[in-house]
């Protein structure tokens, strides 16, 4: 690979990128702005929108260089001077710079003095001879695959402890692009009418086996039409299949205590034929909107939609009044990193004991609103034992009357006997776990 070359005016357009995809959501329209502000386009373009990514992929480990350098979190740095040290460490430490491109990042220090103030141009000279003779300490198994996989050293360590040998090989999935999923609407159309659709677009696709009414869109394509017309809706072959587990019948009371947006509610209201009712939980005021939006255009009629806090749900509709009751609870979501790469660096270990707390108190809540009789799903997208094994033992254990109903398959046991796991590097999907528990009747 050749020497990467870049002019001062690119270096200034990705600073401008990086500064302002801090402040603009999302980070495309940031770098769009940028760019056209610097007439970068064409090649150039196709060049710096590479090394624009390549930062937000890596900017955890990144922002550790920085405050191993700086000896402060790069959080309480000027936003400029930090906007320039993540593009000088992505050039001068993971790319390959021509001696000219070395000395046009010195320039940079000029730069930051007329966006800030000179102290800021004489702190960022002053550390820049660090920056351009970094070399990493690789001196552990998981600093290695830090740097290889770019995930924080203690998700690795637990992947090591859950898989062994085979915990690279899921690292090494979750940073692969999936395929855009659907799942087809039955309620408005049926899977032949939109493959159909997707064979005269010319548009390569697969169905799920696991989930027969989702497809994996195997082109580039975009399913605007598909979702506008309330024939599909986004939706993972993971995700859909907690509502084919649940298995919600016509006529039943159902309570989705985290709904929006919508997926696996539009799902349930589809398997019971719009007949019945769906009480559809959620606190997020955006992602409610987002989910009323796909209520109306996949035609559901069946659910109400709650603002509320779940763990409510008792005092809001009265204990023991549903049939089947969803938890897909909140939590640290790492199993859909290869869905949002952005989020392996928001990752922290110590917010797991918060998340599960949350996840106890729901799954309480869930149980109080369950009849006799009738079953509880808990599923997550989460991998880590803590917030999936754990907290359905803790529960189980606590509750005598509550009995593990065995799954077997599609996916495999998980490391409770009778539940079940989606791993992303062995069946292709998010990572999930799902736990099926029924509420005995007592005689």
């Amino acid at each position: 690979m050749g020497k990467l070359k870049l002019t001062d005016r690119q270096l200034y357009a990705l600073i401008e990128a990086v500064k302002l995809g801090e402040e603009v959501k999302p980070s495309q329209q940031a770098k769009r702005k940028a760019f056209s502000k610097y007439k970068i386009e064409g090649w150039e373009n196709s060049k710096l929108t590479g090394i624009f990514y390549s930062i937000q992929r890596r900017l955890g480990l990144i922002d550790e260089i920085i405050e191993e350098l700086c000896s402060v979190s790069p959080l309480i740095l000027d936003p400029w001077l930090r906007a320039t040290l993540r593009i000088a460490i992505e050039i001068a430490v993971f790319r390959n710079p021509s001696e000219k491109t070395r000395q046009h990042l010195k320039g940079l220090a000029k730069f930051l003095s007329g966006r800030t103030h000179p102290y800021v141009g004489y702190y960022y000279y002053d550390i820049l001879p660090k920056i351009l003779e970094y070399v990493p300490k690789l001196d552990s198994g998981e600093k290695r695959l830090k740097w290889e996989y770019l995930f924080p050293e203690w998700f690795i360590r637990k992947m090591r402890k859950l898989l062994g040998a085979e915990a690279e090989e899921m690292l090494k999935a979750l940073n692969e692009t999936l395929p855009t999923s659907i799942r087809v609407n039955l309620l408005k159309t049926d899977t032949e009418r939109v493959k159909k659709y997707l064979r005269n677009q010319s548009i390569r696709f697969k169905v799920s086996s696991a989930a027969p009414t989702v497809i994996r869109i195997l082109d580039p394509f975009n399913p605007e039409w598909l979702f506008n017309k309330g024939w599909a809706v986004p939706q993972e072959e993971a995700s859909a299949v907690a509502s084919l587990i649940l298995s919600p019948k016509p006529g039943e009371v159902i309570v989705d205590m985290a709904a929006a947006p919508g997926g696996k509610t539009t799902h349930m209201a589809e398997m019971m034929e719009n007949k019945g009712k769906i009480y559809a939980f959620d606190m997020d005021k955006a992602r409610i909107r987002r989910m009323r939006e796909i209520l109306k255009r996949t035609g559901v009629e069946i659910v109400e939609v709650m603002r509320e806090d779940a763990r409510k749900a008792p005092k809001l509709l009265g204990r023991g009044i549903a049939d089947k009751v969803l938890l897909d609870a909140p939590c640290t979501s790492d199993g859909t990193i290869a869905k949002n790469p952005e989020l392996r660096w928001r990752l922290k270990e110590k917010n797991i004991p918060r998340v599960v707390q949350l996840q106890k108190e729901l799954i309480e809540s869930a149980w109080e609103i369950l009849k006799p009789g009738g079953r509880l799903l808990y599923s997550t997208c989460s991998m880590l034992p803590e917030e999936n094994e754990e907290v359905v033992s803790w529960f189980i254990e606590r509750h005598p009357n509550a009995e593990l109903i065995p799954l077997r398959g599609p996916y495999d046991e998980g490391f409770l006997p009778r539940t079940m796991r989606a791993w992303p590097h062995r069946h292709k999907t998010i990572g999930f776990f799902y736990a099926l528990i029924e509420r005995k009747v007592k005689f």
